[in-house]
Protein backbone atom coordinates (compact mmCIF):
# COMPACT_ATOMS: atom_id res chain seq x y z
CA UNK A 1 0.00 0.00 0.00
CA UNK A 2 0.93 3.72 -0.14
CA UNK A 3 1.65 5.55 2.52
CA UNK A 4 -0.76 8.67 3.70
CA UNK A 5 -3.81 9.22 6.01
CA UNK A 6 -7.17 9.98 4.97
CA UNK A 7 -9.08 11.11 7.62
CA UNK A 8 -13.34 12.10 7.75
CA UNK A 9 -15.34 14.77 9.61
CA UNK A 10 -18.63 16.37 8.96
CA UNK A 11 -18.21 19.77 6.90
CA UNK A 12 -21.86 20.69 7.26
CA UNK A 13 -25.15 20.17 6.08
CA UNK A 14 -27.66 21.08 3.35
CA UNK A 15 -30.52 22.88 3.26
CA UNK A 16 -32.55 19.85 3.60
CA UNK A 17 -30.40 18.37 6.30
CA UNK A 18 -27.99 16.29 4.49
CA UNK A 19 -24.64 15.63 6.07
CA UNK A 20 -21.93 16.72 4.13
CA UNK A 21 -18.39 15.10 4.76
CA UNK A 22 -14.69 16.68 4.06
CA UNK A 23 -11.88 14.20 3.67
CA UNK A 24 -8.52 14.88 4.31
CA UNK A 25 -5.92 13.24 2.07
CA UNK A 26 -2.23 13.41 3.24
CA UNK A 27 1.10 11.92 1.78
CA UNK A 28 4.10 11.07 3.33
CA UNK A 29 5.50 14.34 2.31
CA UNK A 30 3.04 16.36 4.30
CA UNK A 31 1.24 17.22 0.93
CA UNK A 32 -2.83 17.88 1.66
CA UNK A 33 -6.02 17.78 -0.46
CA UNK A 34 -9.09 18.27 1.67
CA UNK A 35 -12.11 17.56 -0.10
CA UNK A 36 -16.05 17.58 0.30
CA UNK A 37 -18.71 14.90 -1.12
CA UNK A 38 -20.92 18.03 -1.77
CA UNK A 39 -20.03 18.90 -5.34
CA UNK A 40 -16.89 16.98 -5.53
CA UNK A 41 -15.06 20.18 -4.75
CA UNK A 42 -11.32 20.69 -3.19
CA UNK A 43 -11.83 23.10 0.03
CA UNK A 44 -7.79 23.21 -0.17
CA UNK A 45 -4.68 21.83 -1.78
CA UNK A 46 -1.28 22.60 0.26
CA UNK A 47 1.72 22.17 -1.58
CA UNK A 48 5.64 23.19 -0.79
CA UNK A 49 7.25 26.58 -2.08
CA UNK A 50 10.74 25.95 -2.73
CA UNK A 51 11.88 27.04 0.84
CA UNK A 52 9.12 24.61 1.80
CA UNK A 53 6.40 26.44 3.33
CA UNK A 54 2.97 24.67 2.72
CA UNK A 55 0.66 26.81 0.95
CA UNK A 56 -3.20 26.61 -0.06
CA UNK A 57 -3.32 26.88 -3.91
CA UNK A 58 -6.65 26.78 -4.65
CA UNK A 59 -9.33 29.32 -3.97
CA UNK A 60 -12.44 28.88 -1.99
CA UNK A 61 -14.79 28.90 0.97
CA UNK A 62 -14.12 28.21 4.62
CA UNK A 63 -17.46 26.91 5.07
CA UNK A 64 -19.95 25.00 2.99
CA UNK A 65 -22.57 27.76 3.41
CA UNK A 66 -20.41 29.58 0.63
CA UNK A 67 -20.35 26.62 -2.03
CA UNK A 68 -24.32 26.62 -0.86
CA UNK A 69 -24.89 30.57 -1.93
CA UNK A 70 -22.54 31.55 -4.13
CA UNK A 71 -20.35 28.97 -5.86
CA UNK A 72 -18.76 29.88 -9.38
CA UNK A 73 -17.98 26.62 -9.58
CA UNK A 74 -14.84 26.94 -7.08
CA UNK A 75 -13.18 23.79 -7.28
CA UNK A 76 -16.00 21.64 -8.17
CA UNK A 77 -16.34 18.16 -10.64
CA UNK A 78 -18.33 19.61 -13.71
CA UNK A 79 -21.19 17.39 -15.31
CA UNK A 80 -22.99 16.57 -16.54
CA UNK A 81 -21.40 18.47 -19.30
CA UNK A 82 -18.92 20.61 -18.57
CA UNK A 83 -18.26 24.05 -20.76
CA UNK A 84 -21.32 25.56 -23.08
CA UNK A 85 -24.03 24.29 -25.12
CA UNK A 86 -25.42 27.02 -27.52
CA UNK A 87 -28.41 28.14 -26.78
CA UNK A 88 -28.89 25.07 -24.49
CA UNK A 89 -30.36 22.60 -27.10
CA UNK A 90 -28.94 19.46 -29.03
CA UNK A 91 -30.24 16.72 -31.42
CA UNK A 92 -28.93 12.92 -30.64
CA UNK A 93 -30.89 10.44 -32.96
CA UNK A 94 -33.00 12.79 -34.64
CA UNK A 95 -34.54 13.98 -31.14
CA UNK A 96 -33.77 17.74 -29.54
CA UNK A 97 -33.24 17.89 -26.40
CA UNK A 98 -33.80 21.39 -24.60
CA UNK A 99 -31.55 22.47 -21.09
CA UNK A 100 -31.58 25.22 -19.14
CA UNK A 101 -29.97 28.98 -20.44
CA UNK A 102 -27.98 29.50 -17.54
CA UNK A 103 -25.21 31.57 -18.87
CA UNK A 104 -26.57 34.14 -21.25
CA UNK A 105 -28.36 32.31 -24.30
CA UNK A 106 -26.87 29.20 -23.84
CA UNK A 107 -26.47 26.11 -21.36
CA UNK A 108 -23.09 25.70 -19.01
CA UNK A 109 -21.58 23.53 -16.54
CA UNK A 110 -24.46 20.83 -16.49
CA UNK A 111 -27.34 23.20 -15.87
CA UNK A 112 -28.72 24.74 -12.60
CA UNK A 113 -28.30 21.62 -10.36
CA UNK A 114 -25.45 20.20 -12.33
CA UNK A 115 -23.33 17.54 -10.67
CA UNK A 116 -21.36 20.37 -8.64
CA UNK A 117 -24.38 20.94 -6.78
CA UNK A 118 -25.08 17.71 -5.65
CA UNK A 119 -23.97 15.11 -2.51
CA UNK A 120 -22.23 12.29 -3.65
CA UNK A 121 -21.94 9.10 -2.03
CA UNK A 122 -18.33 8.71 -0.70
CA UNK A 123 -15.70 5.73 0.33
CA UNK A 124 -12.02 5.83 1.27
CA UNK A 125 -9.37 3.46 0.72
CA UNK A 126 -5.67 3.04 0.69
CA UNK A 127 -4.02 2.29 -2.60
CA UNK A 128 -0.53 1.74 -4.09
CA UNK A 129 -0.77 4.90 -5.35
CA UNK A 130 -1.82 6.88 -2.33
CA UNK A 131 -4.40 7.88 -0.61
CA UNK A 132 -7.99 7.72 -2.07
CA UNK A 133 -11.57 9.46 -2.22
CA UNK A 134 -14.62 7.24 -4.37
CA UNK A 135 -17.42 9.30 -5.00
CA UNK A 136 -20.60 7.75 -6.74
CA UNK A 137 -23.69 9.67 -7.59
CA UNK A 138 -26.57 8.92 -10.30
CA UNK A 139 -28.17 11.05 -12.58
CA UNK A 140 -31.76 10.20 -13.38
CA UNK A 141 -33.05 9.88 -16.93
CA UNK A 142 -34.00 13.57 -18.06
CA UNK A 143 -32.54 15.30 -15.06
CA UNK A 144 -31.58 18.89 -16.24
CA UNK A 145 -32.48 17.82 -19.99
CA UNK A 146 -30.28 14.80 -20.51
CA UNK A 147 -31.14 11.69 -21.47
CA UNK A 148 -29.76 8.49 -19.71
CA UNK A 149 -29.40 7.31 -16.50
CA UNK A 150 -25.63 8.19 -15.82
CA UNK A 151 -23.61 6.34 -12.93
CA UNK A 152 -21.13 8.44 -12.60
CA UNK A 153 -17.62 7.70 -10.09
CA UNK A 154 -15.14 9.82 -9.56
CA UNK A 155 -11.80 9.28 -7.73
CA UNK A 156 -9.40 11.25 -6.08
CA UNK A 157 -5.85 10.21 -5.64
CA UNK A 158 -3.34 11.99 -3.31
CA UNK A 159 -0.02 10.45 -4.81
CA UNK A 160 3.96 10.47 -3.39
CA UNK A 161 5.06 12.55 -5.81
CA UNK A 162 2.81 15.54 -4.96
CA UNK A 163 0.20 14.61 -7.92
CA UNK A 164 -3.97 15.00 -7.64
CA UNK A 165 -5.28 12.05 -9.91
CA UNK A 166 -8.58 12.34 -10.73
CA UNK A 167 -10.26 9.01 -12.47
CA UNK A 168 -13.55 9.37 -13.65
CA UNK A 169 -15.93 7.08 -15.00
CA UNK A 170 -19.65 6.77 -16.33
CA UNK A 171 -22.17 4.27 -17.78
CA UNK A 172 -25.23 5.16 -18.97
CA UNK A 173 -28.47 3.04 -20.24
CA UNK A 174 -29.23 5.24 -22.91
CA UNK A 175 -26.92 7.39 -25.82
CA UNK A 176 -26.37 10.30 -23.94
CA UNK A 177 -23.55 13.04 -24.11
CA UNK A 178 -20.92 13.48 -21.49
CA UNK A 179 -18.05 15.75 -20.84
CA UNK A 180 -16.73 15.73 -17.21
CA UNK A 181 -14.02 17.97 -15.69
CA UNK A 182 -12.29 19.93 -13.04
CA UNK A 183 -12.84 23.59 -12.06
CA UNK A 184 -10.52 24.42 -9.10
CA UNK A 185 -9.47 27.60 -9.62
CA UNK A 186 -5.56 27.82 -8.80
CA UNK A 187 -3.16 30.91 -7.81
CA UNK A 188 0.30 29.44 -6.38
CA UNK A 189 1.69 32.22 -4.71
CA UNK A 190 -1.57 31.72 -2.79
CA UNK A 191 -2.77 35.47 -2.72
CA UNK A 192 -2.72 38.18 -5.41
CA UNK A 193 -3.23 37.95 -8.55
CA UNK A 194 -2.21 35.43 -11.25
CA UNK A 195 -0.87 37.32 -14.61
CA UNK A 196 2.94 36.59 -13.25
CA UNK A 197 2.40 33.42 -13.39
CA UNK A 198 4.13 31.66 -16.54
CA UNK A 199 1.83 29.20 -18.61
CA UNK A 200 2.77 26.95 -21.71
CA UNK A 201 0.11 24.70 -23.07
CA UNK A 202 0.42 22.08 -25.12
CA UNK A 203 -0.87 22.84 -28.45
CA UNK A 204 -0.74 24.84 -31.96
CA UNK A 205 -4.73 25.47 -32.45
CA UNK A 206 -7.78 26.86 -30.53
CA UNK A 207 -11.61 26.96 -30.89
CA UNK A 208 -12.33 30.27 -31.81
CA UNK A 209 -15.61 31.79 -30.37
CA UNK A 210 -18.18 33.98 -30.79
CA UNK A 211 -19.46 36.47 -28.44
CA UNK A 212 -21.52 34.49 -26.58
CA UNK A 213 -18.12 32.09 -26.26
CA UNK A 214 -19.81 29.46 -28.56
CA UNK A 215 -17.24 27.63 -30.74
CA UNK A 216 -17.88 28.87 -34.68
CA UNK A 217 -16.41 25.27 -35.70
CA UNK A 218 -13.33 26.44 -36.42
CA UNK A 219 -9.68 25.01 -35.41
CA UNK A 220 -7.52 28.13 -35.57
CA UNK A 221 -3.86 28.01 -35.49
CA UNK A 222 -2.78 30.04 -32.74
CA UNK A 223 0.83 31.61 -33.84
CA UNK A 224 0.82 35.09 -34.17
CA UNK A 225 -2.19 35.43 -31.81
CA UNK A 226 -2.19 36.16 -27.95
CA UNK A 227 -3.77 32.61 -27.22
CA UNK A 228 -0.61 31.15 -28.32
CA UNK A 229 1.81 29.45 -25.38
CA UNK A 230 3.42 27.28 -27.11
CA UNK A 231 6.71 28.48 -25.29
CA UNK A 232 5.85 29.71 -21.93
CA UNK A 233 4.12 33.44 -21.53
CA UNK A 234 3.16 35.32 -18.54
CA UNK A 235 -0.71 34.79 -17.64
CA UNK A 236 -0.63 38.72 -17.58
CA UNK A 237 1.58 39.85 -21.29
CA UNK A 238 -0.89 39.71 -23.45
CA UNK A 239 -4.63 39.24 -21.81
CA UNK A 240 -4.79 43.31 -22.36
CA UNK A 241 -3.88 43.15 -25.78
CA UNK A 242 -7.15 44.28 -27.11
CA UNK A 243 -7.06 40.61 -29.32
CA UNK A 244 -11.34 40.30 -30.64
CA UNK A 245 -11.13 36.95 -28.79
CA UNK A 246 -10.14 38.21 -25.55
CA UNK A 247 -12.96 40.39 -25.48
CA UNK A 248 -15.28 38.07 -26.18
CA UNK A 249 -14.00 36.01 -23.32
CA UNK A 250 -13.42 39.29 -20.87
CA UNK A 251 -9.60 37.47 -21.04
CA UNK A 252 -8.51 33.74 -21.47
CA UNK A 253 -11.61 31.79 -21.73
CA UNK A 254 -11.24 29.54 -24.40
CA UNK A 255 -10.58 25.95 -25.67
CA UNK A 256 -7.16 24.97 -26.73
CA UNK A 257 -7.21 21.71 -28.43
CA UNK A 258 -4.32 19.56 -27.21
CA UNK A 259 -1.00 18.18 -29.26
CA UNK A 260 -2.12 14.41 -28.33
CA UNK A 261 -3.85 11.22 -29.46
CA UNK A 262 -7.37 11.14 -27.82
CA UNK A 263 -7.69 8.78 -24.99
CA UNK A 264 -3.72 8.94 -24.24
CA UNK A 265 -2.14 10.43 -21.07
CA UNK A 266 -0.64 13.39 -21.85
CA UNK A 267 0.80 16.75 -21.00
CA UNK A 268 -1.82 19.50 -21.54
CA UNK A 269 -0.17 22.48 -19.49
CA UNK A 270 2.75 23.47 -17.59
CA UNK A 271 2.36 26.66 -14.92
CA UNK A 272 5.19 28.03 -12.64
CA UNK A 273 4.83 30.92 -10.33
CA UNK A 274 8.98 32.24 -10.15
CA UNK A 275 8.47 34.14 -6.56
CA UNK A 276 7.51 30.78 -4.91
CA UNK A 277 8.69 28.83 -7.22
CA UNK A 278 5.66 26.33 -7.45
CA UNK A 279 5.24 24.42 -10.42
CA UNK A 280 1.78 22.36 -11.94
CA UNK A 281 1.63 20.48 -14.42
CA UNK A 282 -1.40 19.59 -16.15
CA UNK A 283 -1.89 16.26 -17.74
CA UNK A 284 -4.73 14.59 -19.20
CA UNK A 285 -6.37 11.64 -21.75
CA UNK A 286 -9.02 14.70 -22.55
CA UNK A 287 -8.65 16.50 -26.39
CA UNK A 288 -8.50 19.38 -24.87
CA UNK A 289 -8.53 22.18 -22.26
CA UNK A 290 -10.07 25.33 -21.24
CA UNK A 291 -8.28 27.32 -19.93
CA UNK A 292 -9.60 30.54 -17.69
CA UNK A 293 -8.64 33.34 -15.90
CA UNK A 294 -10.93 34.26 -12.97
CA UNK A 295 -12.01 36.85 -15.71
CA UNK A 296 -15.62 37.89 -14.02
CA UNK A 297 -14.28 37.51 -10.29
CA UNK A 298 -15.53 40.67 -9.03
CA UNK A 299 -14.51 41.41 -5.64
CA UNK A 300 -18.12 40.35 -4.25
CA UNK A 301 -16.99 37.01 -3.15
CA UNK A 302 -15.22 36.96 0.42
CA UNK A 303 -13.83 33.63 0.38
CA UNK A 304 -10.80 32.02 2.42
CA UNK A 305 -9.29 33.73 5.32
CA UNK A 306 -11.74 36.90 4.55
CA UNK A 307 -9.87 37.35 1.25
CA UNK A 308 -11.90 39.41 -1.25
CA UNK A 309 -11.84 37.44 -4.71
CA UNK A 310 -10.65 40.06 -7.50
CA UNK A 311 -10.43 39.66 -10.97
CA UNK A 312 -7.49 37.58 -12.08
CA UNK A 313 -7.10 36.32 -8.37
CA UNK A 314 -7.28 32.68 -10.19
CA UNK A 315 -6.84 30.37 -13.12
CA UNK A 316 -8.82 27.43 -14.56
CA UNK A 317 -7.33 24.36 -16.40
CA UNK A 318 -10.64 21.82 -16.77
CA UNK A 319 -9.25 19.53 -19.48
CA UNK A 320 -12.34 18.47 -21.39
CA UNK A 321 -14.15 17.77 -24.73
CA UNK A 322 -14.49 21.32 -27.11
CA UNK A 323 -17.16 23.04 -25.68
CA UNK A 324 -20.64 22.66 -27.81
CA UNK A 325 -19.54 19.22 -29.27
CA UNK A 326 -23.56 17.76 -29.32
CA UNK A 327 -23.61 20.71 -31.52
CA UNK A 328 -20.33 19.90 -33.82
CA UNK A 329 -19.78 16.64 -35.68
CA UNK A 330 -16.59 17.32 -36.21
CA UNK A 331 -15.38 17.82 -32.93
CA UNK A 332 -14.21 14.49 -30.88
CA UNK A 333 -17.74 12.74 -29.97
CA UNK A 334 -19.05 13.31 -26.62
CA UNK A 335 -21.72 10.77 -26.93
CA UNK A 336 -22.03 7.20 -25.07
CA UNK A 337 -23.55 4.41 -25.65
CA UNK A 338 -25.23 1.32 -23.26
CA UNK A 339 -22.35 -0.95 -22.49
CA UNK A 340 -19.97 1.27 -23.41
CA UNK A 341 -17.62 3.12 -20.42
CA UNK A 342 -17.29 6.82 -20.44
CA UNK A 343 -13.24 7.54 -18.50
CA UNK A 344 -11.14 10.33 -18.23
CA UNK A 345 -8.28 10.65 -16.22
CA UNK A 346 -7.11 14.26 -14.94
CA UNK A 347 -3.82 15.08 -13.16
CA UNK A 348 -2.70 18.19 -11.39
CA UNK A 349 1.04 17.31 -10.35
CA UNK A 350 3.49 19.63 -8.15
CA UNK A 351 6.72 20.45 -8.13
CA UNK A 352 9.47 23.05 -7.22
CA UNK A 353 11.08 25.22 -9.69
CA UNK A 354 14.67 26.08 -7.58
Amino acid sequence: MGTGTIKAEVFGKTPDGVEVYVFTLTNSKGVEARIINYGGIVLSLKVPDRAGTMGDVVLGYDTLEGYLENNPYFGCLVGRFGNRIAKGRFVLNGKTYTLATNNGPNALHGGLKGFDKVVWAASTKMTSSGPALGLNYVSKDGEEGYPGMLSVTAVYTLTEDNALVLEYTAVSDKDTVVNLTHHSYFNLACRGDVLGHIVTINSDVFTPVDETLIPTGELRPLAGTPLDFRTPVAIGARINSGDQQLKFGNGYDHNWVLNKPLHQLGVAAKVVEPTTGRVMEVLTTEPATQFYTGNFLDGTITGKGGWVYQQRNGFCFEPQHFPDSPNHPAFPTTVIKPGKTYTNTIIYRFSIEK
